[in-house]
């Protein structure tokens, strides 16, 4: 499939960079990719990658549950389970703000939507898969848009859920974004971490690289370098502790061939150990704002 060369960091822009490591794509093409790292300000990123017209073909496949909603193994029925515990977690937080009108940018099949809009919200969703659009249409009841320049709205709060890693365009997106945050509105933002102690654990075989769909691999540094590219700053950093359980599930898969659940459990539940001092849990949660905020 036809790739393309970054000669340029996307969030310094500095044209030096060294091998950070070689990942195998699992889930699709069972291709290797090389995940470089950038030399002046250490952001982690996928490079040679896929072309934006043939980044699709990387995502058919029934293992990728977001876009899907099937449960035909264990692991996606894990995988829900986890979401349905998670959903109201992330509501709490999202409510903090205050919102009215929300936007779910890459909302999959919808079902943080669908949890929003029960509790009263006034709720918009993009996703640009046409499989996830539908069954988010047919879960929400409410249209999904699947191009935003037909968004003309201002949001209090705009949600990506594990998104920002798969966008080509990054930049572009997060100046679309900022556009269209009210004054006083909130971005949040969720992204696994590399530098969590599961990622260290599993090394190249560790789920959350997910390569080529993950673009790019934020730390806390790298995250909030991004945002202040764009003047957004970071008000709060929050944990998703049961992305451990799930992402090593998945990584003693990639390396044992077998997801080894006990096993899986107690890495979890020591990369969650590890994290708690340092906020370097598997996945991390950004609340950005307006810099003038």
């Amino acid at each position: 499939m036809a790739l393309e060369n970054l000669t340029n960091c996307p969030v310094c822009n500095s044209t030096e960079s060294k091998l950070h490591k070689t990942v195998k794509d699992y889930t699709v093409s069972q291709e290797e990719f090389n995940i470089m790292q950038c030399k002046n300000c250490s952001f982690l990123y996928t490079n040679p990658r896929p072309t934006p017209d043939s980044l699709g073909a990387y995502y058919k496949s029934d293992d990728y549950i977001s876009h899907t909603n099937k449960s035909n193994s264990p692991i996606h029925l894990i995988y829900k389970l986890a979401r349905t515990q998670t959903l109201r977690w992330k509501y709490n937080l999202v409510k903090k703000s205050k919102p009215k009108l929300l936007l779910d940018y890459g909302c999959g099949t919808g079902h943080f939507l669908t949890y929003c809009k029960k509790k009263g919200l006034e709720v918009n969703g993009f996703e640009p898969d046409q499989q996830a659009r539908l069954i988010a249409k047919q879960t929400l009841g409410e249209s999904i848009f699947s191009s935003t320049t037909t968004i003309k709205s201002k949001f209090d709060v705009i949600t990506l859920w594990h998104v920002l890693e798969h966008i080509p365009n990054l930049n572009e997106v997060v100046d679309w974004l900022k556009n269209h945050l009210a004054e006083n509105g909130r971005l949040v933002i969720a992204v696994p971490n590399p530098n969590a102690y599961d990622a260290k654990m599993y090394d190249k075989y560790w789920a959350a690289y997910d390569v080529p769909r993950h673009l790019y691999h934020f730390t806390k540094k790298t995250l909030t370098k991004l945002a202040d590219r764009h003047s957004f700053s970071v008000e709060s950093i929050h944990p998703m502790k049961l992305d451990s359980f799930y992402v090593s599930l998945l990584s003693n898969k990639h390396k044992h061939n077998q997801t080894k659940p006990i096993n899986s459990f107690l890495n979890g539940l020591k990369s969650n150990s590890y994290a708690n001092k340092k906020m370097e849990y598997s996945s991390l949660i950004y609340v950005l704002k307006h810099t003038n905020v």
